[in-house]
């Protein structure tokens, strides 16, 4: 689960963590107001999206009177904004951080991770910190520096420092410095976050050490802990069907091909994916329906993947186990009644009631075709879609 700036900031502050003043906008009123409120003579217009790459897409803008803010303010508030995260599409930007401005020395980059290969978490930093850090990472990787912790124990004090003399933080600021790192490692263990990122942090003319930009992830699996931060949730920046996925407790990926997947079992249908490919085609989604899915559960699944306009095709490839396979074909023949099924659809069952699965779809006299193995199902959708 992803939050916007602002949010994080919110929640970073309950840490202790050194911000600027700001406060969220959904209007040019608002956000010239909120301008006034700060006080000041300069401030930061910046969109609240959940992708990077803002500032390079004309969505963080520096106002230096509160005619440029409004001005800012109405040229960003309702555009598509397009940066490298978002793809051509863009993502809308519905709402707006106003914030005082600062006099900045040197940008840095902080982050907190999980660190899957050691089991452990990761602060990493870096003295290049700023909009081109990927380039960073992947020209320069020893650049970015890190520092290993257990959650149990957190990251220690020398650690902090350590940290921020590698990071080439002045030493008369590495006190502060620290003291930021241990709060963002705090704020990402008690809060169950897979991403704290702090891009840039940065060092001011008058000597402070300041989170300027602050990007949160969480762990879908922990929310059940953090009703606060569950009810942070922007639907409108998620994928449609991703949401709807959720409501049915359905493992569900929206991709960028045109042959809907219906599998059970999350290797399952990487395996499937990878099938379509090496036939020739494209997935269009990942799609885990889970081992005992009910006919309601698979109705959704099924009407889930046909709501996408990109799918021409559907293959279902079900091994049954504990999942019945004349569940799958029960829920398969429900959704096709309620909506007008103009595509085709392959489907390879093996498994628990095989039988009187085929026997279901068989005699539903709905536009399915069987198949005898998963590369004899991934010929035949990949042709029919071609």
């Amino acid at each position: 689960m992803k939050i916007h700036e602002y949010q994080a900031k919110d929640i970073l502050r309950r840490y202790g963590t050194p911000l600027l003043k700001g406060r969220v906008a959904y209007s040019v009123e608002e956000a010239v107001n909120v301008a006034r409120d700060i006080g000041g003579s300069v401030w930061v217009v910046k969109a609240q999206i959940h992708a990077g790459g803002r500032g390079k897409g004309g969505g963080v803008k520096l106002a230096k009177s509160t005619e440029e803010v409004r001005a800012h303010a109405e040229k960003i508030l309702g555009m598509q904004l397009v940066t490298h995260q978002t793809g051509p599409e863009g993502k809308k930007v519905n709402q707006l951080l106003i914030e005082e401005g600062c006099l900045i020395d040197h940008e840095y980059y902080l982050a907190c991770v999980l660190d899957r290969d050691s089991s452990r978490l990761c602060m990493m930093g870096s003295f290049d910190g700023g909009m081109d850090i990927e380039e960073v990472a992947h020209k320069h990787p020893g650049r970015i520096l890190k520092e290993w912790f257990d959650a149990s124990t957190g990251l220690q004090g020398f650690q902090a420092r350590r940290l921020a003399l590698r990071m080439g933080v002045p030493a008369k600021l590495v006190n502060k410095a620290g003291a930021l790192i241990q709060s963002v490692a705090r704020c990402f263990t008690e809060q169950d976050a897979s991403l704290l990122e702090i891009n840039p942090l940065v060092t001011t003319k008058d000597g402070n050490v300041i989170a300027l930009d602050a990007k949160m992830t969480f762990d879908d699996n922990a929310m059940y802990r953090h009703t606060d931060i569950e009810a942070m949730r922007d639907l409108s920046e998620e994928v449609p069907e991703e949401t709807e996925a959720k409501k049915y407790d359905l493992s569900y990926i929206k991709l960028d091909g045109n042959i809907g997947c219906m599998v059970n079992g999350a290797g399952l249908a990487m395996s499937t994916m990878d099938i379509i490919k090496l036939h020739g085609g494209q997935p269009a989604n990942f799609l885990d329906v889970g081992g005992g899915a009910s006919k309601e559960r698979v109705t959704a699944a099924f009407k889930l993947i046909l709501s996408d306009p990109s799918v021409k095709g559907v293959l279902i490839n079900i091994f049954g186990g504990i999942m019945k396979c004349d569940v799958i074909a029960e829920g398969v023949i429900a959704a096709a009644k309620e909506i007008q099924l103009n595509v085709p659809v392959v489907a390879r069952l093996e498994g628990t009631n095989v039988e009187k699965g085929r026997k279901l779809l068989d005699e539903s006299k709905l536009r399915i075709q069987s198949a005898t193995d998963l590369t004899d199902a991934a010929k035949k959708i990949v042709a029919a879609v071609k």
